[in-house]
């Protein structure tokens, strides 16, 4: 297979290329911050931090930990970091105080940039909390912390530092010590198969894994996904998904950095923030998941906003309602949004809609194979291909693989076989199209009395229902079949209740009787990560207690 597709670039060279190509055009925008660059002085700023790194004592290979929402110093770090030749670890910024002790001595972290707090937990008493050794460390010297033994220095990411920690601004301070050229001798030397990331799993099934990212994954992924939204210099993202998590790194950041589009990054989700913003600097692409859409849609002031600029963007992390996608499309002027599916494994994406794809393209399915990426879908017990149109486990190879999970090699090795396929633990099948369908968990799937059921299907008939926003299923443990289906629906409506009868007398003529829920209930919201994904765990859970009669007796006849 020619190797055309891929980039080839370290991520510096690509800033780099930019800031000589378009020096003066906006690069990097935080409108809720007052504070803008353009590809020349972004580039400026990252080289001056790089060089700062380099001066407190940052080698090659280093991890650097960043804990913090999507303030103007996250990308500056993460461009630095790469043009070193360190590693940035991302972490969720939800996490608490065990969550954050974990990754920081499994990810064996070297510097720790955070923030003082978000939504009232506060990150430095955690932090001191955890190594009180911080707070008692004079400046200047290596923290020296039982817990946390591989940490050297803590970056504080705002205007006081608490004790033991240096502000992000005396940090830049120190560049004045390393002259460019030491820079750009160690940029020089660096390879795009490097890794530069390792980005961590959300962790709702387990302890978080952190996937070892190279350049080659992250740019040439993300040169791809700008690729298919048809991505030019002048387009304008607004992004107010997070940047720890590949939506907001990869298909956001390194999209817009591969084709000098315009990043507008906002702090933390908030739909009137959006429209404001995305009016204000006439954004054409907008990013975020279906809940997202469905909420700015809702907003009371909607059609006060003049949102005429937008023809593109990305929806993705859970299957798009039709209606949401044709609201999108038609109200927000979206006629080239794109659906993407993929891993943090995956670098994240393996496949992606066009913006020329129709709408039933857009919502039945997640795209086509991405360049340089091989998709099949294969038994799930032996391994065997299946034909086009059957239901097996999806398994992906090529550039977009990660290195393997930090220090787990068991973990890798459960989900990536010795001839490189990654297993992703999801079912789908192919259509006569080759586009990707995504049935649902291979862990999600449902057996009752015998059958297999997949949520998505049930799901996606249940969202054509009148009334009904979005929709989840999940099994309920019985008695008498094993397993039943619960269904949690969020009405169009808050306060409006869709019962089980009205959600049986729709899906009879639909769909089989086994696959019909048998247990419905109405909720304002599903839990999910922080990325936006529906945590079906916890519904499960949920479900097991709110049904719990079902372990005892037959469900209600039809």
């Amino acid at each position: 297979m020619s190797k055309d597709y891929l980039v080839n670039m370290t991520m510096g060279q690509v800033l780099e290329r930019n800031a000589r190509n378009y020096p003066t055009e906006d690069a990097l925008i935080y409108p809720n911050r007052d504070r803008r660059y353009t590809w020349g002085s972004l580039n400026d700023e990252v080289d001056r931090l790089a060089r700062a790194l380099l001066a407190i004592g940052v080698k090659k290979d280093d991890r650097i930990a960043i804990w913090a929402t999507n303030v103007p110093q996250w990308l500056t770090t993460l461009y630095a970091s790469a043009k070193i030749g360190a590693i940035l670890v991302t972490v969720n910024t939800h996490y608490r105080k065990a969550e954050i002790e974990y990754l920081l001595k499994q990810s064996e972290s070297n510097y720790l940039f955070l923030m003082d707090s978000f939504r009232g937990f506060s990150y430095v008493g955690a932090l001191n909390e955890i190594a009180p050794e911080v707070a008692a460390t004079p400046l200047g010297q290596e923290i020296k912390s039982e817990a946390l033994p591989f940490l050297k220095k803590v970056v504080y990411l705002g205007d006081v530092a608490p004790g033991g920690m240096m502000a992000y601004e005396d940090l830049l301070k120190k560049a004045e010590g390393v002259p460019q050229e030491r820079l750009r001798e160690i940029a020089d030397g660096l390879h795009y198969d490097d890794i530069i990331n390792m980005q961590y799993t959300s962790g709702t099934t387990g302890f978080p894994k952190g996937a070892m990212l190279t350049h080659q994954n992250i740019v040439t992924n993300g040169y791809w996904i700008g690729y298919h939204q048809g991505f030019r210099q002048k387009d304008r993202v607004c992004l107010p998904v997070p940047l720890f998590h590949c939506f907001g790194l990869v298909l956001g950041a390194m999209a817009a950095l591969n084709h000098a589009s315009a990043m507008v990054v906002l702090d933390i989700y908030s739909a009137l923030d959006i429209l404001v913003n995305v009016q204000k600097e006439r954004c054409t692409a907008l990013y975020g998941v279906p809940t997202m859409f469905i909420t700015l849609l809702e907003q009371k002031s909607f059609s006060t906003f003049d949102l005429k600029t937008l023809r593109t963007g990305i929806m993705a992390g859970s299957p798009c309602p039709i209606k949401t996608m044709s609201e999108t499309i038609e109200r927000m002027y979206m006629k080239d949004i794109t659906i993407c599916y993929g891993m943090t494994e995956t670098s994240p994406v393996v496949s992606q809609t066009t913006k020329d794809d129709d709408i039933e393209k857009k919502t039945s399915t997640v795209g086509r194979a991405m360049p340089g990426v091989e998709l099949r879908i294969v038994d799930p017990e032996t391994w065997v291909e299946l034909p086009d149109g059957e239901i097996g486990e999806v398994i992906v190879k090529g550039y977009v693989n990660m290195r393997g999970y930090y220090n787990l090699p068991e973990a890798t090795a459960e989900i990536m076989d010795k001839d490189g396929w990654i297993h992703t633990g999801d079912l789908g099948k192919f259509d006569e199209d080759k586009y990707l369908i995504i049935t649902g968990r291979w862990k999600d799937m449902i057996i009752r009395a015998g059958e297999n059921i997949y949520p998505t299907e049930v799901e996606e008939a249940i969202r054509h229902m009148p009334g009904v926003s979005d929709v989840a299923v999940v099994a309920v443990p019985s008695k008498l079949h094993g397993e039943e289906l619960g269904a949690f629906i969020i009405p169009d409506k808050k306060g409006q209740e869709i019962t089980v009868r009205q959600v049986k007398a729709y899906l009879r003529p639909l769909i089989a009787g086994y696959k019909i829920p048998r247990f419905v209930t109405s909720v304002d919201a599903f839990p999910l990560t922080a990325s936006g994904k529906i945590q079906k765990f916890k519904l499960r859970e949920m479900a097991a207690e709110l049904w719990s009669t079902a372990k005892k007796m037959t469900p209600a006849a039809d």
